[in-house]
């Protein structure tokens, strides 16, 4: 699938010292726009031409002018923003930064899942491999999930895929009953209950807002349930000043930028540890991201075949969208 190796920059370099100015220049020069997923670590965000989720990440693939793009985030993200533009180059600064939930959901097994239920229409959740999108009826991210599976006719049985967390949300949120592919996300699943209560009887006046992507233990617990962005929105337009976020720990940047006088608390993982970042998101660095554009690699290819498959429900997510 990735036909470039994760290649080390020349040892007989130096990166710059202003590595921001530098990006800058080859920005300009490649005629390359940067995407960063909010779980990108604070100086990437802050380089990037945009931010957003899954969602408003593939929109921005879809429509971008430049010839370069340049893709901060993990791999099925880049491999979306190229199914979406086959002409474009797209760049990954680190093939390494895969995704634990798209890992979850193997090829192979999948297909064997999917021909078991040959009269189920299948809504892939967008992280996943292009392998799956190309398997999938319909892409889907955890901004519009529950707006699409409410599109679906009622008689019409559903393989919902790969993430079970957010699969049970949709399921309580419009009544449906789904087929759920049983994966999950390892960031989203590390968050202790007990630690949350504990957090929360020491900042009363706090609100809980969480990513259905988490544990049902976590989600009854918060006040508002959204997709990063719409996590993102709510903290700005609500009036309360203190929220307790169940997600990756990344958007509280965001947060921080936009809302410097309200105070955001990372929700705590089971361990004492940093497991509610994501590792895969995190192996991106400021260094890598001026190497991808200095050398042109990583980059990511597709087989025409396979992208084409991809395609479909992806296009068929934005005009449901």
């Amino acid at each position: 699938m990735f036909t470039a190796a994760n290649l080390l920059p020349p040892t007989t370099q130096l990166p710059p010292t202003d590595l921001f100015a530098a990006i800058q220049i080859l920005k300009r020069e490649l005629n390359a726009v940067i995407l960063a997923h909010y779980y990108q670590e604070p100086d990437i965000q802050d380089v990037a031409d945009y931010i957003g989720d899954s969602l408003g990440l593939s929109q921005q693939a879809a429509t971008t002018p430049a010839a370069v793009i340049v893709f901060a985030g993990v791999h099925f993200m880049a491999e979306t923003a190229k199914i979406l533009n086959p002409g474009k180059r797209v760049l990954l600064p680190d093939l390494n930064a895969g995704c634990s939930l798209a890992d979850s959901c193997p090829a192979d097994a999948f297909a064997t899942f999917k021909a078991a239920h040959p009269d189920h229409l299948v809504i892939s959740y967008i992280n996943c491999t292009a392998e799956i999108k190309a398997m999938s009826d319909i892409i889907c991210t955890s901004a519009n999930a529950v707006k699409i599976v409410r599109q679906i006719p009622l008689a019409q049985p559903i393989i919902f895929a790969p993430d079970r967390n957010l699969g049970r949300y949709v399921m309580q949120q419009t009544g449906r009953e789904m087929l759920l592919w049983q994966g999950s996300c390892v960031v989203h699943e590390t968050f202790s209950e007990k630690k949350l209560v504990q957090l929360q009887m020491a900042h009363p006046t706090a609100t809980v807002i969480a990513h259905p992507e988490c544990e049902t233990a976590i989600l009854r617990h918060a006040s508002y349930i959204g997709s990063t962005t719409a996590l993102l929105q709510y903290c700005l337009q609500s009036s309360q000043q203190s929220f307790i976020v169940a997600t990756e720990p990344g958007i509280i940047h965001q947060m921080q930028k936009q809302a410097p006088h309200k105070q955001f608390i990372p929700a705590p993982p089971l361990n004492n540890c940093n497991c509610n970042e994501c590792p895969f998101m995190r192996l991106n660095t400021l260094e890598k991201l001026y190497w991808t554009m200095k050398l042109g690699i990583p980059e990511i290819t597709l087989a025409e075949p396979m992208r084409l498959a991809a395609l479909r429900p992806i296009q068929r997510m934005l005009a449901m969208s």
